[in-house]
């Protein structure tokens, strides 16, 4: 290559070469060369130096042009803002490309003709010389042309690429960052165009975005170019992959939420520019997910594999050629939001209320946030935003963003969690809903509303003022007692964040939660949907399975996903999942349930438990939960899960039990899996040594426990006094429980609200030296502490916080 040459193929550069190709060009040619051997697919292609854009602006002249456009500029003037970048990017365009750089450029080209065809598309991509650095993403700031094919088109593009870098979103975003205009360069990258029109594309995380959870990889796609999801365009599928057990060599798909994918961005025929549109998406492909297993798994090899070679997380866009049905990664930068975060800092935000849910939609941020709605219909009412506002719009680009800075939230009608506006809502630390797909309809300018993203998944907006405040937690100094501290969990959406709490695991993890909120409908119903007469229960069973070959995959499938994003979430230490324990009047409830369960006249002590799992009754809906629970460990890989039996009223019936469980799959001892059952039935510790020959484990379940010990029903107000989990009858249950367990050998737990609520239980259980308990989150921290105490008394050693 002669020293004067402004070109460099992706096979001459790597990362250290930022200063001269720019971020992207040099993540590129540093895939292209060190991870193609291993299986990473980039597109061929070259980069077009910042040394070119240098000397360019010298042939012309435009340097000092370019200081009187730019020098002593007031941001906060967006008007004066707008004027001078556009001079900026005239005299930039105006310079044009010298002829002897136009002809490298085009002897360039033809080397890519020579491998791809003559006919080959190109993506012509901006690549800044201060883009995708470890602290500083610039992403989006500049353009990007596609689909482009012949030399003048080529030219033409380069020249728009090389004005881009003084966009007024760019310009904005160097003055934030404390970069020089005139110290920062711009590359630009020609490389083979991947169809995606054809197929789809997406962006993937090797973590979860809004946590920060770096065990997973979070995919997103849609169908067409990957426009439409980095810009909001569309509400994206999603797919989470759980990175150790993937690579001990499961290959499951942890998680997975279809998007609505209304629009597809694709090329307009016949046109030799750079000309795309969006058409809608044929409804049939709208109720599916654009990618299927394989094709996840094989991104998530990816993502693991570049993130092992950069050593930090990443953020990828990847594309599906519909021509050779291969997929393409086609950018990698460094994750600069929330892998930023302080590890030893917990900061939680907490709803102090209920209020009137406006619009939902896909919660970014985990934070909450109260203003007055600005509707942004149209680009011009930008400068009628004022700070403290909520940012409500279809969607977000990166011109928008000198006025997200000033948002106390964001609103979008469309997007995923890997949109435009979910990316810099991020970074600024602030909260946004997007993917509502009404919230310009719903929403005026001026109402006040509070935009929470504290609430799992789903983000909401509620009218009004709502209070909130913030927990801040360190923990990186707080030893672990010897008494393991375990979480109470139900929410997968809450997984994550809560796994960050210190904790020994999770002593319940509730299924039924699952089942009411991800499922919604009665498994037998699902099973049985001919049997339910209710004509609206089977529109919304056939609506819920849409997309799913039967009603038992729909089950299996969202309930493992459930419980396996827990087990993920606190992966290796143990989850205890305990099979569903609703009461005939709640199974009633869930979508077709009425024509499957018996009326009751005291659920509470009636057709739940064990008792249903054997029963024929329900024994198919019994097996439906196994084949869940089985499918978590077995193809998931996840053996942390334990498997507890709520509600077992008698030692034959525990056998019937642990019998049907091992027909199913699932027998204890077999792949290493513990079955526990709940203590929560005065029988279950009166004939405690004999319920242990069967069981790994009793998790004591004080509520239910102290119900039956006092004779007390706790849904009763009216005697809602005489319900103390501090009586001396039940503390005595607890004791000979817990002592039981010892005497056999076996773990004792307890998994009430108890310790939680009065400290003196939590002393009374480290005395009796219970191996765990099990706690909600917002008390772990505080109980944790207590049992420190109470064990410093004792004079039992604390064990080291990573033990």
């Amino acid at each position: 290559m002669p020293a004067t040459s402004y070109i460099r193929t992706f096979g001459e550069i790597g990362n250290e070469d930022v200063p001269l190709v720019g971020g992207k060009n040099a993540s590129l040619g540093e895939m292209y060369c060190s991870l193609s051997a291993e299986g990473v697919r980039v597109p061929n292609g070259f980069a077009i130096t910042s040394e070119a854009y240098r000397y360019m602006l010298d042939k012309a002249g435009a340097w000092e042009p370019l200081h009187d456009a730019l020098d002593d500029l007031d941001i906060s003037d967006v008007v004066d803002l707008a004027r001078r970048g556009k001079r900026a990017r005239d005299i930039v365009y105006g310079a044009g490309i010298p002829e002897d750089l136009a002809h490298e450029i085009l002897d360039a080209y033809r080397g890519l003709q020579e491998e791809y065809g003559e006919e080959v598309s190109l993506a012509v991509r901006s690549s800044g010389t201060a883009e995708d650095l470890p602290t500083a993403s610039f992403a989006g700031q500049h353009e990007t042309y596609l689909n482009v094919r012949g030399d003048a088109n080529l030219l033409e593009a380069c020249r728009r690429c090389f004005a881009s870098l003084f966009l007024d979103r760019a310009i904005h975003y160097r003055v934030d960052q404390g970069f020089d205009h005139f110290k920062t360069g711009l590359s630009i990258g020609v490389m083979k165009m991947v169809r995606s029109d054809l197929a789809s594309s997406g962006v993937m995380f090797s973590l979860d975005t809004e946590s920060g959870f770096r065990d997973v990889v979070l995919i997103t796609g849609s169908y067409g170019l990957g426009e439409n999801v980095v810009q909001g365009a569309v509400d994206p599928d999603e797919y989470l992959v759980h990175k150790p057990t993937f690579k001990a060599g499961h290959r499951a798909v942890l998680r997975r939420l279809l998007g609505d994918k209304a629009v597809k961005m694709v090329f307009v025929e016949g046109e030799s520019k750079h000309t795309t549109r969006n058409v809608p998406t044929p409804k049939a492909d709208r109720h599916q997910f654009c990618l299927n297993d394989v094709d996840v798994l094989e991104l998530a090899g990816h993502a693991c594999t570049i993130e092992n070679h950069y050593g930090r997380p990443m953020d990828m866009e990847w594309a599906k050629d519909g021509i050779d049905g291969l997929l393409y990664l086609v950018q990698a930068r460094p994750e600069t939001s929330i892998s930023q975060r302080s590890a030893t800092v917990i900061e939680r935000y907490v709803i102090g209320g209920a209020g009137e849910v406006l619009v939902e939609g896909r919660a970014v941020g985990e934070r909450i946030a109260a203003g007055s709605v600005r509707r942004i219909d149209n680009v011009s009412q930008l400068r009628e935003f004022t700070p403290g506002e909520v940012l409500v719009a279809d969607t977000t680009t990166p011109d928008w963003e000198p006025v997200m800075k000033m948002a106390s939230a964001i609103v979008t009608n469309r997007g995923g969690r890997t949109c435009h506006a979910a990316i810099v809502a991020r970074e600024l630390g602030i909260p946004a809903v997007v993917g509502t797909g009404d919230a310009t309809t719903r929403l005026q300018s001026g109402d006040v509303v509070t935009v929470s993203c504290a609430e799992g998944d789903t983000g909401h907006v509620y009218r009004g003022t709502i209070s909130f405040h913030v927990e801040r937690t360190e923990t990186d100094e707080l030893p672990r007692p010897a008494t393991r501290i375990m979480v109470n969990l139900g929410n997968p959406d809450l997984a994550f964040i809560t796994s960050f709490l210190p904790n020994d695991g999770v002593g319940l993890a509730r299924m039924e939660f699952i089942v009411n909120e991800s499922i919604k409908a009665h498994p037998l119903a699902l099973l049985h949907p001919e049997r339910v007469t209710d004509p609206k229960a089977r529109q919304e069973l056939a609506r819920l399975t849409r997309g799913y070959r039967d009603g038992e995959q729909f089950f299996v499938q969202r309930l493992s996903e459930g419980i396996g994003t827990i087990a993920a979430a606190f992966w290796p230490k143990p989850v205890v999942v305990r099979m569903s324990d609703f009461k005939t009047n709640e199974y009633a409830s869930l979508v077709g349930g009425a024509d499957f369960e018996p009326h009751e006249a005291n659920p509470m002590l009636g057709f739940r438990g064990a008792s249903r799992y054997a029963h024929p009754a329900y024994a198919e809906g019994f097996a439906l939960e196994c084949k869940a629970m089985k499918r978590v460990r077995e193809d998931m890989g996840l053996t942390n899960t334990v498997i507890m039996l709520p509600f077992v009223r008698r030692v034959d019936e525990a056998r019937k039990v642990l019998d049907r469980m091992a027909e199913l799959g699932l027998e204890r001892g077999k792949n290493g899996l513990q079955v526990f059952a709940m203590c929560e039935i005065p029988n279950n510790v009166i004939l405690v040594d004999r319920f242990a020959e069967l069981f790994d484990g009793f998790s004591i379940g004080s509520n239910d426990l102290t119900q039956l010990t006092l004779g007390v029903d706790r849904d009763s107000e009216i005697v809602a006094f005489d319900y103390d989990e501090r009586d001396e009858g039940v503390k005595e249950m607890i004791r000979l429980a817990v002592e039981g367990c010892r005497r056999n050998k076996i773990h004792s737990g307890f998994c009430g609200q108890a310790p939680s609520d009065y400290p003196e239980m939590a002393e009374y259980l480290v005395e009796l030296g219970i191996d765990s308990m099990s706690l909600n989150p917002d008390t772990v921290v505080a109980t944790t502490r207590e049992v420190l105490e109470v064990e410093s008394r004792l004079k039992r050693p604390a064990r080291h916080p990573a033990a």
